[in-house]
C-alpha cells in the first residue's frame, strides 16, 4: 500500500474511508465522513464514504468532507476545504476548494 498518514490527522469514519497506494495525508488534516441533516429538527446523522485514490496528497490542515473522491494524483492544498470530488491530477486550493492547476510530475534528467 505504501500510504502515509501524518501526525494529528483526524479520521472521523462513521462510513468507509479508502486510501490508495502511495497517497499521503499530511499533519492535522481531517477526513470526515459524517455530518447532520440541518433540515431535520433532530439533526439526524448523515454520512457518505471518502475515497482517496492512488498517489493523491491531502496537505496539512485540509478538510475532506463526506462523499468526496480525491482522484488519482490529485493534490488538496494546505487548509483547503473539499466538499466536492477532485478530478485526477488536479490541484485544488482554498475554502471552498477550487481548481488551481494540473499537477505535473517531472522526473530529474539522468544525463549530466
Amino acid at each position: 500500500m505504501h500510504a502515509s498518514i501524518g501526525p494529528e490527522v483526524e479520521v472521523y469514519n462513521v462510513d468507509s474511508i479508502s486510501i490508495g497506494n502511495h497517497s499521503t495525508i499530511s499533519m492535522q488534516a481531517m477526513l470526515c465522513t459524517g455530518s447532520h441533516d440541518i433540515s431535520d429538527p433532530f439533526m439526524a446523522l448523515t454520512h457518505a464514504p471518502i475515497r482517496i485514490e492512488d498517489g493523491a496528497w491531502v496537505c496539512a490542515r485540509a478538510f475532506v468532507g463526506p462523499g468526496v473522491v480525491i482522484g488519482k494524483g490529485a493534490v488538496v492544498a494546505a487548509c483547503a476545504v473539499v466538499s466536492k470530488d477532485v478530478a485526477a491530477w488536479n490541484v485544488v486550493v482554498g475554502n471552498p476548494a477550487t481548481f488551481k492547476k494540473l499537477r505535473r510530475i517531472e522526473f530529474p534528467s539522468t544525463t549530466d
